[in-house]
This record gives structure tokens, sequence and C-alpha cells, in this order.
């Protein structure tokens, strides 16, 4: 089997099975596989928004500090081993196509009992677990791909999961999670196992409070969250972003006063790993790792002057994220947009987000089978942007376009965002202008 043949076998897969979700496909899978799970220690996150950025932050921090550490990230945007990593380092694409035909073959061990054979996702983490396994890592930080209490992830026994966190809560996904903040937190509360420490987004929603309090409860722990006024932002040019949290002063490579409050989260998680499990964890690797920690399509800036910015926001939080770093960082007004949804978000609220940002807008269909059509979120955006909004023919066409338009109008720049299957179509060919 080769990489390609890997990556498609795996893609092949059904992305959900019947009936109600439970872990039972997937703790099969990994009885089948051996149980690689039990030989690793982790932090698992879950949230809604920020599980990749603070989950690249602890794991940073944790190889800084001279640990072997797994990171699990979902979805990848510019290559499909991004999904798995060990110390920054994709999984290499011979051991994919290796622990992919392990896990096919136990997946057609299962059918040939009878049994639920796992989809998609449970196959994808269980050559992860493998992999982190058989590399003999010290951690896994593990990113959940949706909710947390069902998620493939969630398969770390408790005595092995040594730190659980949950960053910010909001409505999305609500046709599988539930449509409010408390059944959504409710769910992803379930990754909080008996006895493991953990850490909160501060300014987290009132109403998911409730729930993750609950389940802290049950689990016999209680919720470290960072106090909000401990998070300083220090004063800093444009998009850069240094904060200082408890004395950590640290010059984040990701943008956004969110960013502030995963740093603080990333810290936290360090000092209780030293704190509470004893792992020697020193100030100049939290710092090293904060600095280090970077990811693809999240407020990633390309180019400066003038700007080209890639986000993948994909729901209103995150729109909203991305239309206060802008302002923040002075670009209200001064950008053009590149946008592409899927059909499934709340297209209308990050319009409301966005529209004050762009000074004209260029609509693109995402390539996805759950993509909005670009001429339906033209119209959503006509009237709310400032210079109107105008459907293109390909995101190549709204590029050239954008770029274009800024710079005849003296503009300070194109910011593509909207979804993260637009992220990846958008990367390479922001690349190659930013090179021009």
């Amino acid at each position: 089997m080769t990489e390609r043949e890997a990556i498609a076998a795996l893609q092949a897969l059904p992305r959900g099975g019947p009936g109600q979700a439970t872990l039972d496909r997937m703790v099969d899978l990994l009885g089948v596989l051996g149980d690689p799970q039990k030989q690793l220690k982790g932090i698992h996150i879950a949230g809604t928004n920020g599980k990749g950025s603070l989950a690249a932050m602890t794991a940073a921090i944790l190889t800084a500090a001279g640990y072997k550490t797994g990171l699990t990230i979902s979805p990848y945007v510019t290559h499909f081993r991004e999904r798995f990593q060990i110390d920054g380092g994709m999984m290499p694409p011979r051991t994919l196509a290796a622990l992919t035909a392990r896990v096919l073959a136990a997946s057609e061990t299962i059918q040939a009992a009878g049994r639920t054979p796992p989809v998609q996702f449970e196959a994808v983490t269980a050559v992860a677990l493998l992999w982190f396994a058989r590399e003999k890592c010290d951690f896994v930080v593990l990113e959940t791909g949706l909710g947390g209490r069902t998620d493939a992830t969630n398969v770390l026994p408790p005595e092995n999961k040594l730190v659980a966190a949950i960053t910010k809560i909001g409505l999305d996904h609500t046709e599988l999670l539930g449509d409010t903040l408390v059944k959504i937190a409710a769910e992803k509360a379930g990754i909080i196992t008996e006895g493991c420490s953990v850490v909160c987004y501060p300014d987290q929603p009132p109403e998911a409070m409730g729930p993750l309090l609950t389940a802290a409860a049950d689990a016999h722990t209680s919720l470290t969250v960072p106090e909000p006024e401990d998070i300083r932002r220090l004063k800093a040019k444009g998009l850069q972003n240094r904060v200082d949290y408890g004395g950590y002063e640290a010059a984040l490579r990701l943008p956004g006063e969110h960013q502030a409050r995963h740093m603080a989260m990333a810290v936290e998680i360090a000092l209780i790993l030293w704190r509470r499990y004893g792992y020697e964890i020193p100030d100049e690797a939290i710092l090293a790792g904060l600095e280090a920690a970077a990811q693809p399509a999240r407020i990633e800036v390309l180019r400066r002057h003038p700007l080209l910015l890639l986000d993948g926001c994909h729901n209103a939080d995150g729109a909203a994220a991305l239309a206060k770093t802008l302002t923040d960082a002075g670009y209200a007004g001064r950008v053009v947009g590149v946008m592409g949804v899927l059909a499934d978000k709340n297209a209308e609220a990050m319009l409301n987000s966005l529209a004050p940002v762009f000074a004209r807008l260029y609509t693109v269909t995402p390539h996805s089978p759950r993509a909005l059509p670009a001429e339906e979120l033209q119209k959503l955006a006509r009237f709310t942007v400032e210079e109107g909004a105008e459907t293109a023919e390909s995101l190549p066409a709204a590029i050239r376009a954008a770029v274009r338009w800024a710079d005849e109008h003296g503009l300070a720049g194109v910011v593509v965002c909207g979804s993260l299957y637009l992220a990846a179509e958008a990367r390479p060919l922001l690349l190659r202008e930013a090179k021009k």
C-alpha cells in the first residue's frame, strides 16, 4: 500500500455509522489492534473554537521541555498527514501506509465476525494512536473531532488522561450536538474523566459553565480557569500578539485576543503537569513553546505589505474572532474579502461580523458537497458590504480580482476566509501570490 492508496482508503470509509453515537466501534477496533491507547498519557482538548491552537501551543511546550509529544489535529489544511505529528513532524508516508493497512485489516476482522466496522474518523484516530504507542511518546495531545463524549479520541483510560481542556463553546454542529449551549457543553464535557485535571477557557459563556462544573464534580475534580484580568496584551504593531499571563510574556505567532486566552490555558496545563504530576517543565520551555506554536489558516499572515491573510473561520464565533482581530489591528474597512462557507453554517451571522471589515467582498463556492453556492452568499452580503459583493467563478479568479481591487483603491490587502475547505485550496495560491 502506498501513501496515496492509504489516504484514499481512509477517506473512502463512511463518515458516520448506523444508530446512536457511542464509543463501541472505537473500543472494539482498538481491542483488535492491541489497545495502543493504554500505553499513552494524554492531554485531551474539546471545544467549539480554538482546539487546534491550544493543542499546538500545548504540544510545542512539551516538545520544548524535551518530551516526545504526539499531536492529533482535525481537520487538516494542506496535507492529510498534518493530522498525525510527533514533535512538530508529520507522520512519514511509509508509516501512514503501513499503519493504515493494519487498521483496515483489523476492520475486516471485525466485519467478518459480524460486528460493526469503524467509520472514517475512528480509523484515522486509530492510526495516530498506533503510531504514538509504537514511537513510545511521553505525551499525546489529542484534539477531538466532534463533541467529546462519544468522540473517537475519548478512549484514554482515566488513569492515563492527565488533563482535559475545554476551549470556548459555541453553537456549531447543532444537528449532532444539540441546539443550545447547555446541550453542546454537556457533550464536550464528556472528555472529563475520573480524577483528571480540567482547564477551561476564560470567558466561557455562562450557559456552558453549568454542564462543565457538573462533569468536574462527578469526576471528583475541579476546574482551573485563568482569570481574564491576569491576561494582558502588550503593545505591539498590527497583527503582532505580545501577551503577558502571570509573568509569562510571549510573542505569539497566532494573532488575536482569543489566542491570548489560549495561551493562558496552555500555561495552566503546563503548570498542572509540573505541580500535580511532577513533570519537569521549565519556564524557558513554556515560553519557547508558546512562541514556536503555529497553525496554518488560523488568522495566518502570509504577507504583511500589502496584507495577505488566511483564516479557516467556519462558524459565527470564528468569524467574530477574525473580525475583532482585524478591527483591533486597524484593518476595518481597509481590506477586500474572499469568502466561501458551507451550507450548514450560519452564513448570515458570520457576515454580520465580517461585513463591516470588508470594503468589498468576492464570494466563492468551496470544494465540498456541503458548500453554500457563491450566489447565495453574495445575495446575503450585497447590501451589508460597503462596496458590495460579487461572485467569482473560481477561487483563483476571486483572489486575482481581490488583489487588483485592493491595489487600485489603495486598500491594505486581502483576507480569505469562511471555511477550512476553502483555506486548503487557498493557501498554496496565496503563498505564490505572496512571493510576487
